[in-house]
């Protein structure tokens, strides 16, 4: 239960000015931040602005019911109330604003994430849309976390109203659940302080190297490549939950807050575990092998209050989102460039067909080896010595970062590209190699060894027949010089 909640008063100070500046009746974002379970508090770091659909249209509006209170009112002879005018609920893009938090939520750190949603209305229609804020809250949860790391994630999320008429702020608790009720919200205590400057920040550099096996399956239970990459993070992550941590070379044992505003570096212990996975298939036909490797460099960010062992579970759930986040992404570009064929049409297209992409294919019925290029993870310089984090496919440049940082975050990337770190020189990949590959490779290796055995044993045998040779004349001289001795021997005893 968060019962007090702490915002940074530069950002949110900053935020009030953009509003009251905007000329807008309403407007509807993301509030970034940290929901701490130990603490019981919450704390916002910013406001993040959710910006026009595809359409260009705003992601929220209101709506005035004006006409239809008339209308009853005309129906049941009374006049109109003086307040009708003030009966405007708020019309909001459910799926936008949730996608925008999606997207959002890949460029957050470890101890950094979307904890709510923000509004910028009256007083009256916020009251008159509070269920509707709700129900979007679950939605932004749903999609922002679809697959939460953490077992102790909270199931409340802040909802921040921001009044113009009259000037005010305000933050509420909002419990979701399948029914959401007037009760589902309640007020807590808000007040802004220094959050930002105040965090501890901690990295971890993270080299993995995992294989999973790929399982003969039938015909209507195929899996494809990104869905046993999928389940193989996610089996990850719980054996990942269980590793230890040195932090600057000193085991976590203990819950002490952290007192010094260095960089911490954090190294992860795995403790030796049997591959649950493979034993899962021991009783089936095991027909390829999925060999996962590469470096995460992984950042959390730590309030002064909070135990070092959060940073510790802070860092472990950024290193599995990273993970799922670049997984996300080529499969977002693979349905992108499939839906692109589709609407060609066409016997143009059906000459152009690409191939199927990588994330698409299954790898029970692969003949060949194939290999997939995890996207390279980079940091950008957000606030107060803080950074986010953009992902690059291979063939992208830092030049796309800005449309990224501008459309999502609000904010402009440094004209200074050096300030940008881009510690991951090489991104994780995947092969996917079949044990038919794995059996021609076998045989060629036998077939090499075999011919080389061959020869060996070739040269061996004409080398025996050289010292067979050598032997017999060995032999064939020594008798003769045995003879000879005889002979000799007994012409000197018929003289003597």
């Amino acid at each position: 239960m968060v019962k007090a909640v702490v915002a940074d008063e530069t950002q949110l100070n900053l935020a009030e000015d953009r509003l009251s500046q905007s000329g807008l009746t309403s407007q509807v974002g993301l509030v970034i931040g940290k929901l701490s379970s130990t603490l019981d508090r919450g704390f916002v770091y910013d406001l993040v602005p959710t910006p026009p659909n595809d359409a260009g249209e705003p992601a929220c509006s209101l709506i005035e019911t004006t006409t239809a209170t008339f209308k009853d009112d005309k129906k049941k002879g009374s006049k109109p109330k003086s307040q009708a005018a003030d009966s405007s609920t708020l019309a909001i893009d459910r799926d936008w604003v949730a996608e925008h938090a999606r997207q959002v939520s890949r460029m957050l750190l470890g101890g950094m994430k979307v904890v709510g949603i923000y509004v910028w209305i009256s007083d009256t229609s916020f009251k008159n849309s509070t269920i509707t804020l709700c129900q979007l809250l679950q939605t932004v949860k749903g999609v922002a976390e679809a697959a939460p790391v953490l077992e102790t994630d909270y199931d409340k999320r802040l909802l921040i109203h921001i009044s113009y008429s009259p000037r005010r702020w305000t933050c509420r608790n909002c419990v979701l659940s399948s029914n959401i009720t007037s009760s589902s919200i309640r007020p807590c205590d808000f007040k802004m302080g220094r959050v930002l400057s105040s965090l501890r920040t901690f990295r971890c550099t993270y080299n993995f190297n995992l294989s999973f096996p790929i399982c003969h399956e039938n015909a209507s239970n195929t899996s494809t490549l990104s869905s046993i990459l999928r389940h193989g993070i996610s089996v990850h992550a719980k054996e990942l939950r269980s590793a230890n941590a040195l932090i600057d070379g000193n085991l976590v044992v203990n819950e002490e807050p952290c007192t010094t505003d260095d960089l911490h570096e954090v190294e992860l212990l795995l403790p030796f575990m049997k591959n649950t996975q493979a034993e899962a298939c021991s009783q089936m036909d095991v027909v390829g092998v999925l060999m996962f490797s590469g470096s995460v460099c992984s950042f959390a960010y730590l309030n002064s209050k909070e135990p070092v062992s959060q940073a510790v579970a802070d860092i472990k759930d950024d290193i599995i989102r990273s993970l799922q986040s670049r997984l996300d992404i080529i499969c977002d570009e693979a349905d992108e460039d499939l839906g692109l064929v589709d609407d060609d049409g066409g016997e143009a297209s059906q000459e152009k067909l690409p191939e199927k992409p990588v994330s698409k294919l299954v790898p029970s019925l692969l003949r060949k080896t194939c290999n997939l290029a995890f996207p390279r993870r980079v940091f950008i310089p957000w606030l107060a010595g803080t950074f986010i984090c953009d992902y690059l496919q291979p063939s992208e440049k830092l030049e796309v970062l800005k449309d990224h940082c501008v459309e999502l975050m609000s904010m402009e990337t440094p004209t200074d590209t050096s300030a940008i770190l881009q510690p991951e020189i090489e991104a994780p990949s995947v092969i996917a190699k079949s044990f038919w590959d794995v059996a021609v490779l076998g045989h060629s290796a036998s077939s090499f060894s075999v011919e080389k055995n061959r020869m060996i044993d070739t040269s061996g045998v004409d080398n025996s027949r050289e010292n067979i040779k050598s032997i017999n004349f060995n032999i064939l001289a020594a008798v003769f010089f045995l003879l000879l001795s005889i002979f000799v021997g007994f012409v000197l005893l018929k003289r003597s």
